[in-house]
């Protein structure tokens, strides 16, 4: 038996935005002080989802972090186009970010590529960057 919604009772929710607002990472140094909110946390949530490998972490979900460490040793034109999926895969779970797009690869050193690419959130716009071995 599905049960009856009560008309009234769904007309009186409301759905409020909740605050980004988290401990800040100082990346060079490894420190977490402070707070940080807006688009700075969602960099941070950025920086973060692509720097955790999936499945690794117990205590993070099996939705969070990006599946990058077995495109070692990979051909680069299957490396190309599976980064770029792996990338808004990964960062496309965080439901302030609406696209990822605008990817740009370059081969730096002999076993190196540098991904730049465009983030767009509930918060702003912004490049972000990652550099993984291939």
């Amino acid at each position: 038996m599905i049960p009856k919604v009560n008309e009234e009772l769904a007309s009186t929710i409301v759905r409020q935005k909740m605050p980004s607002r988290t401990y800040k990472l100082n990346i060079g140094t490894d420190n977490v002080y402070g707070s940080c909110d807006g688009i700075e946390a969602v960099k941070q949530a950025v920086y973060k989802a692509l720097h955790t490998e999936r499945y690794d972490y117990l205590i993070y979900s099996w939705n969070y972090g990006a599946e990058l460490r077995d495109l070692f040793g990979k051909q680069l034109t299957y490396v190309y186009a599976e980064v770029k999926r792996r990338i808004e895969g990964a960062l496309l779970q965080d439901d302030r970010i609406s696209k990822v797009s605008d990817f740009a690869y370059e081969k730096t050193g002999r076993d190196t590529l540098h991904i730049t690419f465009n983030v767009e959130s509930t918060e702003g716009n912004f490049e972000s960057e990652l550099s993984i071995n291939v």
